[in-house]
């Protein structure tokens, strides 16, 4: 064995040793989807106070009906219900894992406890949700005796007796729905600080009555009517277009169907063009994925980014500090301490950049005695179909993953881990921020993951496979290194996607298309979702 096969061997067990690490620790961690959950209902509720806008009365019963069901606060209600449920069993989970540690590790149970703290946050939001349903539908003592128990809870753990804001806020609320009703001085800036859109609409409607500030009354009535009607819009931006290209893209991938039935190999599914002429062995690509992606760019770039963002920060190097090395790759960004939301917005897009130059660099290392390569290698086309490539590509892909999601929703139940950009870009309001995390998305990790990825490893892989497996091997490749248990499975799916409309289309401009309007799209909704306070 060569010397530098040795190397990439001890590379490789190293390489396996942090990524599986990596996995390991992605299935404790709860997935972002009750999160979104969580603003989906909160937008639901708050686009219930529609009041028609001038339309006839029939054809707003129809619209409230398509769009909320029989009792939108009902629904509500049970959609709330069934994120508490998967956010009681994720803490229990969590607390069953810091009790069970065999051997204490400190940083392993420092962010055990940081995520059983979001958990236990998020059923405390929950909790004040169903106490206002319960007040506004009707029930004041079941709301105030919801908010009591929340208020009560937190006192007993509470070491030093100051309430948490959940805490804070549900005694607040239960003051003013007691019968008689106890105003406290504090009440306004509370319900202002800790409750958001029609929650706190509702709660200073509550404060203002008893006041008999009509005023104020009227004020806080005319934007929840306003806000009503933004929200219906930014719920049909979220819900109903992609629900319309879903169903386009069920139509195209059924017509692609029975196409490849009736036309068989001269049918678009058909990937039967010439493969590619693949100059160099499997050792050339060991030393791009192995070498280059994941031990420069996943382990030692985000090291080095990290010590030396601790030195700038006068930050001694002792070991407490250094970053633990599964949480590598762009994970690495949101476990930085000490910085805004601007710091790791452009940490992420330093990180990827650096990533993404690094690997290309180790590329063009690796296969620069091969060159010139054939001109189906790397291939940017403008003057093609990519356009349709691309776009079709992403119908298609919006019923096959809808399908996977809710498959793998069932699997892990809330668990597996995510992408840590997803939460950030769910709670961020910075537009500095925000575009920071939509370049990275849209645009840098498009462009360098289809390179790699698609450009240079599917094809690679041709040489010892048929297309449509390198197209899987390469998807799950692809899937794997994003290091969460959870997006695996639904990563394999849209990577096998983008396989073939490159197998298909030739052109890395498809993929890219098809790769960043999915990004792209995500982002938005996420932006969308979380800006409806």
């Amino acid at each position: 064995m060569t010397l530098k096969r040795i190397v990439l061997s001890v590379l490789t067990l190293l390489v396996a040793w942090v990524m599986g690490n990596s996995l390991i620790s992605s299935l404790g961690e709860p997935q972002v989807g009750n999160q979104l959950q969580l603003y989906q209902t909160d937008l639901l509720v708050q686009a219930s106070e529609w009041n028609g806008s001038g339309l006839p009365e029939a054809e707003v019963q129809q619209f409230r009906q398509a769009v909320f069901g029989e009792d939108a606060l009902e629904s509500a209600t049970e959609q709330y219900k069934e994120v508490r449920k998967d956010a009681v069993t994720s803490l229990a989970r969590l607390q069953q894992q810091l009790q069970s540690s065999p051997e204490p590790d400190i940083e392993r149970a420092q962010k055990l406890m940081t995520t059983a703290r979001s958990q236990q946050d998020l059923i405390d939001q929950i909790d004040l949700r169903l106490g206002m349903i319960e007040a506004k539908t009707g029930n004041a003592a079941e709301a105030t005796d919801t908010w009591q128990q929340l208020a009560q809870k937190e006192s007993k753990s509470s070491t030093n007796k100051v309430l948490t804001a959940p805490a804070l806020t549900a005694a607040t609320l239960a003051d003013l729905w007691q019968d008689p009703p106890v105003i406290r001085s504090e009440a306004p800036d509370v319900i202002a600080a800790n409750l958001r859109g029609w929650y706190r609409e509702s709660a200073l409607t509550r404060l203002y009555r008893l006041e008999e500030r009509d005023e104020l009354l009227a004020q806080v009535e005319t934007t929840q009517t306003q806000t009503a009607e933004s929200t219906l819009i930014r719920l049909s931006l979220i819900g109903l277009l992609p629900s319309l290209g879903g169903l386009l893209g069920a139509g195209l991938l059924i017509a692609l169907i029975g196409q490849r039935l009736l036309r068989g190999k001269a049918s678009i599914l058909a990937i039967a063009q010439t493969p590619w002429e693949v100059p160099w062995d499997w050792e050339v690509v060991w030393l791009v994925i192995v070498g280059g992606f994941l031990f420069i760019g996943q382990l030692a770039l985000p090291l080095v980014l990290q010590i030396g963002l601790l030195l700038s920060q006068g930050g001694g190097l002792q070991t407490a500090s250094l970053p633990h090395l599964p949480h590598s790759g762009l994970a690495a960004a949101i476990t930085v301490l000490g910085l805004t939301s601007r710091g790791k917005a452009l940490y992420s897009l330093v990180f990827y950049l650096l990533m993404a130059a690094s690997t290309l660099g180790v590329l063009y290392w690796a296969i620069k005695q091969y060159l010139p390569l054939s001109k189906e290698w790397f291939r940017f086309d403008l003057a093609s179909r990519w356009p349709l490539w691309g776009g079709g590509g992403y119908l298609v892909a919006l019923p096959l993953m809808l399908a996977v999601s809710t498959l793998n929703q069932q699997i892990w139940q809330g668990q597996g881990g995510n992408n840590p950009i997803l939460q950030l870009v769910l709670e961020e309001r910075d537009p500095i921020a925000l575009g920071m995390f939509l370049f990275t998305a849209a645009i840098a990790a498009p462009v360098f993951e289809e390179i790699l990825f698609r450009g240079f490893l599917l094809p690679s892989l041709t040489r010892y496979m048929s297309t449509w497996a390198a197209i899987g091997l390469s998807s799950l490749i692809f899937a794997t290194a994003h290091l969460s248990f959870s997006e695996v499975l639904p990563l394999t799916v849209l990577g096998a996607i983008l396989g073939f409309v490159y197998a298909r289309s030739r052109n890395l401009m498809s993929s890219i298309l098809l790769h960043s309007t999915w990004n792209s799209i995500t982002m938005i909704g996420l932006f969308l979702l979380g800006s409806g306070s």
